[in-house]
């Protein structure tokens, strides 16, 4: 592990049945989410998945780039730039930028986001996670 070292890619497709899933589970029944026809008069121009759904994709990768660790230690700080949308393919990115000593291990702090294919930034932010061993 070192300074500059990129995560390992997920590649993820986002459908609508997996926002309706999400809607479910999470409570948040927004129409902008589930209704085409008031979504269509949103400021997105039709339905987009929850931020926090796309959120959790940069937190799978974090889980299978530091396992347990992240589990226990991790800390996700985000912003939203751009909605996804059912159909859409997207790419979580990331990359340690500083290893910091901490107790009897390392926070590993990362840049880390999500991307639609082609490019656009949907969300973006900072990750750390503390890891043993020093």
């Amino acid at each position: 592990m070192q300074e500059g070292q990129a995560l390992p890619e997920l590649r993820k497709s986002v459908s609508q049945d997996q926002i309706n899933r999400y809607a479910q589970v999470s409570g948040d029944s927004n129409p902008i989410h589930l209704d085409a026809e008031a979504a269509a008069s949103s400021t997105f121009g039709s339905i987009v998945a929850h931020g926090m759904l796309v959120l959790a994709f940069v937190s799978e990768m974090m889980a299978q780039a530091f396992g347990k660790s992240w589990l226990e230690s991790g800390r996700l700080k985000a912003r939203f730039s751009a909605p996804a949308y059912p159909g859409d393919e997207v790419t979580t990115f990331g990359s340690i930028v500083k290893l910091q000593p901490e107790g009897k291990g390392w926070r590993v702090q990362c840049l880390v986001g999500c991307r639609r294919v082609g490019g656009q930034e949907v969300v973006t932010g900072e990750a750390s996670v503390l890891v043993a061993g020093r």
